[in-house]
């Protein structure tokens, strides 16, 4: 028997709700990510994808619903589940007057890993990234996409298993956005990381990852492009048909 069928997912949220005043930001919200799989999370801004993300993070409470990582309940067992998980946000957050060494092993001390192992892990992720010979550069002097591979390179110092990404290619030229795409997908491949690549943009999707439609707080379809996506229509269009299906629904409602 394949002990994989029996793997925890690597993202479990199950009916998640969140609010701000009035407004329903997340409206029962159901996603499951399997291990080692690349997931795109599709929507246009103000779908709710942030707002996800900093649940499944624990910036915000969970008030209603339920968010497990690799099995780990984030709100019961926070340190197993973040253990776990390696997050890019869509604000930068790099310290601009540190070197690029000196930004990734201040963040490996937030997550107790000790001076030498930490300099050795930079080492190593940078190599991985191709900015091996920017170590010692302060963050200021690099490019946008230069500064993003750092953010992604900073996010898995801890070796996590599920790496989140909030619409990390916006500002970036069509290079650095395909060599960041690129550099995420052999990832999955090679390593084996679960990826939640959250975006609004269809030509960042390829037809053999999974994917998920949130608009307006909803869920309107998840699973294999190829389930969502209809014979002859690209991802683009099978977005149009799911999102203008659910407002002409909303308002009938």
């Amino acid at each position: 028997m394949d002990a994989s069928a029996h793997a925890p997912a690597a993202l479990s949220v199950e009916r998640l709700s969140h609010s701000y005043g009035a407004r329903k930001a997340l409206d029962d919200v159901t996603v499951e990510v399997a291990p080692a799989r690349f997931v795109a999370l599709l929507g246009l801004n103000g779908a709710g994808k942030s707002t996800l993300f900093s649940l499944v993070t624990r910036l915000y409470a969970i008030r209603s619903g339920r968010v497990r990582i690799f099995g780990h309940d984030v709100e019961r067992q926070p340190g197993a589940a973040l253990r776990r998980l390696g997050v890019v946000f869509q604000p930068r957050t790099l310290d601009l007057d540190l070197s690029v060494t000196q930004n990734l092993t201040y963040h490996a001390a937030l997550h107790g890993i000790g001076a030498r192992a930490a300099r050795t892990r930079a080492a190593e992720v940078l190599a991985r990234i191709a900015l091996a010979d920017r170590a010692n550069d302060k963050v200021r002097d690099l490019s946008g996409g230069q500064m993003r591979r750092v953010e992604i390179a900073r996010a898995l110092l801890h070796q996590p298993r599920l790496l989140i990404l909030d619409e990390p290619t916006v500002g970036l030229d069509i290079k650095a956005r395909a060599d960041i795409l690129a550099h995420v997908r052999m990832l999955v491949r090679q390593d084996g990381v679960a990826v939640v690549w959250a975006t609004h943009l269809v030509d960042e999707i390829d037809r053999d990852d999974d994917l998920v439609v949130l608009h307006r707080g909803r869920v309107l379809a998840q699973g294999p492009v190829s389930a969502i996506v209809a014979s002859g229509e690209g991802v683009g269009a099978a977005f149009t048909r799911l999102t203008q299906g659910a407002d002409v629904a909303g308002k009938a409602a």
